[in-house]
């Protein structure tokens, strides 16, 4: 089960990251973006998340995934990290929401960070 812990260190290896307090909670940013926060105690986290691609994750797993009332005019969902299926399934939200914020020249250096291997 994945907790805060995993979350920087997984969010910090992400290229070009940092860590800033913000909202007296721990906030992640490439390039000065931000992509992912630490709400709850850090028993959750908020990532990036295209509005219609929210939905039907809140819809199909609702006991893992919700949208927080000040954030639903916004493009971001959170996640129960206790109800996440491991390290993998955090990594891969994780680099989908960072993809999201980054600047292009950081997606032409990496174009396949956190996507599935081909088959």
């Amino acid at each position: 089960m994945p907790d805060a812990e995993d979350v920087r260190r997984i969010a910090l290896s992400l290229p070009d990251t940092t860590e800033k307090i913000a909202w007296s909670m721990p906030t992640f940013r490439v390039a000065g973006k931000m992509f992912a926060t630490l709400p709850e105690d850090e028993t959750s986290m908020a990532v990036r998340c295209p509005k219609e691609e929210r939905d039907e994750l809140v819809l199909a797993e609702p006991e893992k995934f919700w949208i927080a009332d000040h954030e639903a005019q916004f493009a971001w969902v959170r996640a129960r990290l206790a109800a996440l299926d491991g390290e993998e399934e955090l990594r891969d939200i994780l680099a989908d929401s960072w993809r999201q914020a980054a600047p292009p020249r950081l997606l032409e250096i990496h174009p396949r960070l956190g996507l599935p291997a081909a088959d």
